[in-house]
């Protein structure tokens, strides 16, 4: 190497250094470079020194055609029954020492173990998409709208990362903790779209092909694909709901001769409903959560109780929480907001029978 060249080779290493980049070699040497081996070969004639003889050989690099597909982030996709554009997110990387094209493909599980314990794959996702960060989205990020709608990644470059999201909706009424395996497939593509192969048959003096690739999830090794897995997760409220009576006073036991404990539910009694929801320690919490109670037609609501909301109950009696309810045109609404996993809350009110 020159001075010159050295100077530049050491001011080349500095830049990158500056700059914080990592070159990166895994791909090895270009596919088609052409490596050239000189001999020298020095010798003396009489004790006077001759001419030196140069053997050269040259070679030509084949192409190692590898690419490999892995999920991001090593964990579940947590979705709600009937959520749109759920998300799961891949790399697919080229390790190839040629640039190739990459074809997609997005499928699901049939039955099975999902990946970090998801649970048993017992549903498929439906509108199942791939698509590719875009210039003008955030790196690494679904971006809705943004993002590139794509089947195949065109031009993959040598070491070359791409981000691929698998973008999919949970049908409504899934179960909570029931599970939905999702697997993206790489395959490395010539430029017309067809699939690599092995170059046939003894090394040539050309440039030949071989495939590399190790084994994926879901293909085997040197078939020139990578595949990897992902899985939604439904994590849903598992709601149960009640509704409890019970006599407070009648006009007759209670009121005319003062024994409570005699109420009986006559004309005139006045009752209290409780409206129970209970929510599961499995689930997740639920939230937005209104009871609507459209009153009997045999009943007069009792505005003085008003409608109690966020209470809670032991046995049939309801206790507690803010009379911050109402009622309307005999249809009794409390708001309960979020009722956590393994909570239970209440709305009571009272009405007299006719």
């Amino acid at each position: 190497m020159t001075k010159m060249l050295t100077r530049l080779a050491c001011s080349s290493a500095a830049v990158i250094a500056a700059m914080g980049v990592t070159p990166a070699f895994a791909a090895g040497t270009d596919a088609g470079s052409t490596i050239t081996n000189t001999a020298t070969i020095n010798y003396q004639v009489g004790g006077v020194a001759q001419t030196a003889i140069n053997a050269v050989n040259n070679i030509t690099v084949d192409r190692k055609v590898n690419l490999t597909v892995s999920e991001v982030g090593a964990a579940y996709t947590v979705v709600a029954p009937g959520q749109q554009k759920a998300v799961t997110t891949f790399r697919v990387q080229n390790t190839s020492n040629d640039t190739i094209d990459v074809g997609l493909a997005a499928t699901q599980m049939s039955g099975g173990a999902t990946p970090f314990s998801a649970g048993t794959d017992n549903f498929d996702v439906t509108g199942v998409a791939m698509y590719v960060d875009a210039a003008g989205g955030t790196a690494g990020v679904y971006d809705d709208g943004i993002d590139t709608l794509v089947t195949s990644l065109d031009e993959l470059t040598e070491d070359e990362i791409r981000t691929v999201y698998i973008v999919a909706n949970v049908p409504v009424g899934q179960a909570n903790l029931s599970a939905a395996g999702v697997i993206l497939t790489a395959t490395a593509n010539e430029d017309n779209g067809s699939a690599i192969g092995n170059t046939s048959g003894p090394n040539t003096a050309g440039v030949d092909t071989v495939l590399a690739d190790a084994a994926g999830s879901d293909d085997a090794v040197t078939d020139g694909k990578h595949s990897a897995r992902d899985a939604y997760r439904v994590e849903a409220p598992v709601l149960t709901v009640a509704k409890l009576s019970r006599v407070i006073e009648d006009p007759i036991n209670t009121i005319a001769s003062g024994n409570s404990a005699n109420a009986k539910m006559i004309p005139g009694a006045t009752v209290e409903y409780c409206i129970t929801v209970a929510n599961a320690a499995a689930g997740a919490a639920a939230t937005s959560v209104v009871i609507t109670d459209v009153l009997p037609a045999q009943t007069t609501y009792v505005g003085a109780f008003g409608v109690f909301e966020g209470g809670s109950v032991s046995g049939s009696t309801c206790s507690g929480g803010t009379g911050t309810g109402s009622q309307s045109s005999g249809t009794v609404t409390g708001n309960l907001g979020t009722v956590a996993a393994g909570a239970t809350e209440a709305v009571y009110f009272r009405v007299t029978i006719n």
